[in-house]
Order: structure tokens, then C-alpha cells, then sequence
């Protein structure tokens, strides 16, 4: 069986004329142009194809699709009530956030997160049309203060993948091409606190492609990382292990040597042979399923049914794995996660040293 990757359901239509990338390249590109009282000339129309270029890039690919299948349930919504979305109603959107909260019809209720980040969206695609949606109108935001109030629960945390752990999920894994590729993966997204996307949007170089999120650089005495993340560019560090076994930069160099990788994604797809390395990039969906396939494989959590068990674990697996199991200063992994804040950090701290300070006896109680 040929190794792929399964794209994801292409989102709905937004409009019955209109398919997702035209959709997206008409609110993020269709509005700069070169002004009125200017004569147009070929520079500077070659001058707007870059600048909506660059007006593409301005959010992620993950979240211009979610965007996107929020305006899209949205103007679903709306027709099915025979309302307008354009312009927009406060009074309106105040009625669809309380019935994705308690749905008149079989559709299950949205959690209030997800209810956010529709608001985020149909935002974001107002704004794009040259509309103001106003998210501190009553109608608005009395409505979402009681959803949140009625509905908010703790947020819901993956398990964390500790030290033994992933050493019993590398050890599932064989020694062919796929299997060098996938305990790098594994490795060096456990040592580096890394997000599934920030793994997969890795090149061996500089500026190998124009997709690239990053590149790394091998040194004698480890790895480093250059991401640009949700927070612009940060250096990760990942130093080499107590042995070749279970050491994330011996795995990386294996996987590269055997792949004969040294242009373009540094994690690619293989033949179906097993024997080559294509130069397609590998689909952030590959680390989630590598994740729940090696728990499955290596038995953690064997008192759980299989499918309580592969809900426990995801990409946010491997950074909460390190965040938990390094002893070390708290501020050394907040750097290596790249969060802004130690709170953020904290977050994904499953085992803490929690009243390692217990300020009631320091306050003299």
C-alpha cells in the first residue's frame, strides 16, 4: 500500500459561485489594488500580484480554513432562515451564537471555544468585505457571557507522553526508511516541545522551499531549530542524548543519511517500496496518526478501551511530555515552548511540583 496522506473534506462552499481558494484569494487579495487616481502600469500590477500574495500569508493555511468553514456555516445558517449574512447584524449573530450553543436540530452543541473562534471568523471575513462586525454589542456579548457562563468548562488536556513513554514508542518502530523517519519525528518533537506543524514545515536548509516554517542545523553537540511560529522566529535547541538509542539529533542524522536528504522538507513521504524518499512533504495529520499508532502499539494506558485511549493523545502530546518531564528551570522550557508567558507553560505541566512555595506558612500561618 502506497504511503499517503488523506486531505482533508475541501470546505464548503461560501458562496454557491465560489469554491475555497477563490473565496479566499477574493477577501484577501481582491481589495488592494492600485489606487483610483494612479494610472496603472505593468510594474505595478506586477506590484499587486506580491502584495495579495503577502495579504494570503498574513494568516496561517490552518487558520484561513477554519475561517473559512465558519463563514461558511455561517451563510448556510442564514439561508436556511432566509436572513442576509451581508451586512452584518449584531441582532443576527447573537441569535446563531445561541443556537450553535442549545441547536434546535440534531446537530450537537459547539463548545464555547469553538463558539470564540466562529466569532473570530465571521470577523475576520466582515473586516475582508469592508464590514465592522462590533463583538462588544449587547446583542453579542450579553448572548456569548451567558454561554460562557452556562456552558464553560475546564479546557480539556491531552495526556502527556513522559520519558518512558516515548522510549516504548520508538521501540515499536522497525529500522527501514519509514521507520528512521517516524522515530526522528517522534524524538526530535519530544526533545524540542514541538507543535505537530512546526515538525512537518522543517527544511534541512535555509529558504529551501517556499513553504518552509524553518530549517535546522546539525552541530557537534546537537541540533538547532529556526521556527517561525505563532510568535515570529525563535531558536530551539535540542542537545544530543545519553545514547545513540534514544537520541533525537542520532535519529534526525540516520533518517537524512539513509533518505539521502540534504535539499527541501527535511520529513518527506517514501515509495511505496519503502526504499526512496519522495520530495513531497509530509501532512501534519502523519504525526497525530504516528502518535495515537505507536501508543496503541507501545500499550500506554492499556486500562482504557482503545478508543478512550487514542483521544488521550495528540500532537500537544510531545510538548507536554517535555513541559512534564524535564527537571529543570520552569523559564528554560517556557524558551525551548516559546510562550510568552510561564502561566501559558504552566498549562501544559501535567505533574508539577505543585506547593513546592506554600506561601500560607510564609505569610506566618
Amino acid at each position: 500500500m502506497s504511503e499517503t496522506d488523506r486531505k482533508s473534506p475541501s470546505t464548503p462552499a461560501i458562496a454557491p459561485s465560489s469554491n475555497e481558494n477563490g473565496e479566499r484569494d477574493a477577501v484577501a487579495g481582491e481589495a488592494i489594488g492600485v489606487p483610483d487616481v494612479v494610472a496603472g502600469s505593468g510594474s505595478l500590477d506586477r506590484l499587486v500580484d506580491t502584495a495579495r500574495d503577502y495579504a494570503r500569508q498574513a494568516t496561517a493555511q490552518n487558520t484561513n480554513t477554519a475561517y473559512n468553514a465558519d463563514w461558511a456555516h455561517f451563510n448556510s445558517w442564514c439561508r436556511r432562515r432566509g436572513a442576509p449574512p451581508l451586512p452584518p447584524s449584531a441582532e443576527l449573530i447573537g441569535l446563531y451564537i445561541a443556537n450553535c450553543a442549545a441547536p434546535d436540530t440534531r446537530t450537537p452543541a459547539l463548545s464555547v471555544s469553538t463558539i470564540e473562534r466562529r466569532l473570530s471568523g465571521l470577523a475576520w471575513h466582515y473586516q475582508k468585505r469592508g464590514f465592522v462586525l462590533d463583538r462588544k454589542d449587547r446583542h453579542i456579548a450579553t448572548v456569548l457571557a451567558g454561554i460562557r457562563r452556562k456552558h464553560a468548562r475546564p479546557p480539556v488536556q491531552k495526556e502527556a507522553v513522559l520519558a518512558g513513554d516515548i522510549l516504548a514508542m520508538v521501540a515499536t518502530l522497525p529500522f527501514d526508511l519509514r521507520g528512521l523517519r517516524d522515530r526522528a519525528i517522534l524524538l526530535i518533537g519530544y526533545a524540542g516541545g514541538l507543535r505537530r506543524s512546526e515538525i512537518v514545515s522543517l527544511d534541512a536548509g535555509k529558504d529551501d522551499t517556499p513553504d518552509s516554517r524553518g530549517w535546522v542545523e546539525i552541530e557537534k553537540s546537537g541540533a538547532i531549530l529556526f521556527l517561525q511560529g505563532k510568535t515570529g522566529w525563535r531558536e530551539v535547541e535540542i542537545g544530543r542524548g545519553s545514547s545513540e538509542q534514544t537520541c533525537p539529533v542520532h535519529a534526525l542524522e540516520q533518517w537524512l543519511h539513509f533518505a539521502k536528504i540534504d535539499f527541501g522538507p527535511l520529513f518527506c513521504r517514501t515509495t511505496r517500496d519503502n526504499k526512496r524518499a519522495l520530495d513531497a512533504r509530509l501532512s501534519d495529520k502523519h504525526v497525530a496518526r504516528l502518535i495515537k499508532q505507536t501508543v496503541l502499539d507501545a500499550g500506554l494506558r492499556s486500562d482504557l478501551p482503545q478508543k478512550e485511549r487514542l483521544a488521550l493523545f495528540s500532537g500537544h502530546s510531545l510538548r507536554a511530555g517535555l513541559a512534564s518531564s524535564a527537571e529543570v528551570d520552569e523559564r528554560y522550557i517556557q524558551k525551548q515552548l516559546g510562550h510568552a508567558s510561564a502561566e501559558m507553560t504552566r498549562r501544559y505541566q501535567r505533574r508539577r511540583d505543585r506547593f513546592r512555595v506554600n506561601l500560607t506558612k510564609a505569610a506566618g500561618l
